[in-house]
């Protein structure tokens, strides 16, 4: 996207970005000091969560430092929430915006024997469906319960 300047400009600046065009983003399951985390049940690996900035800015480093510290206290009850509900052995986080630019971290649980061990997580290559029936509305609940 960003080989089109006038879009990309448009993307960065706020004025056509997705997250920013509503009141917040699809699938959030909690409303943090600076951030909403998403969940969803289509998702690369058990307990992913997204961690997605409340206020639109594309790189952690445009946020203030009051703005920043704020998102990775954020940042820490979601991952101490995923690690502490999921039992994963490791999280992996990322954080890209080159599809969106609208500053956002992925948590992605690490578990012995997942289907990307000794390798990065490719969302593209997730054996669906991650969750066995009804799970995903307990773990959800649980992780809502440890955030709070």
């Amino acid at each position: 996207m960003w080989n089109d300047d006038e879009r990309w400009a448009a993307l960065c600046s706020g004025a056509s970005c997705p997250i920013c065009r509503q009141p917040e983003p699809l699938d959030t399951i909690a409303t943090l000091e600076a951030s909403w985390v998403t969940m969803q049940e289509a998702a690369p690996v058990r307990g992913y969560a997204c961690l997605v900035a409340r206020m639109h800015v594309v790189e952690l480093h445009d946020l203030a430092e009051p703005a920043a510290s704020a998102f990775m206290r954020d940042a820490q009850r979601v991952s101490r929430a995923l690690v502490s509900v999921t039992g994963c052995v490791k999280l992996n986080y990322e954080i890209h915006g080159n599809s969106i630019p609208h500053l956002h971290m992925h948590f992605f649980p690490r578990y012995r024997g997942d289907h990307f061990e000794g390798r990065p997580i490719d969302p593209r290559r997730t054996v669906q469906p991650v969750y066995e029936r009804g799970e995903f509305a307990r773990l959800r609940a649980a992780i809502l319960k440890a955030i709070a």
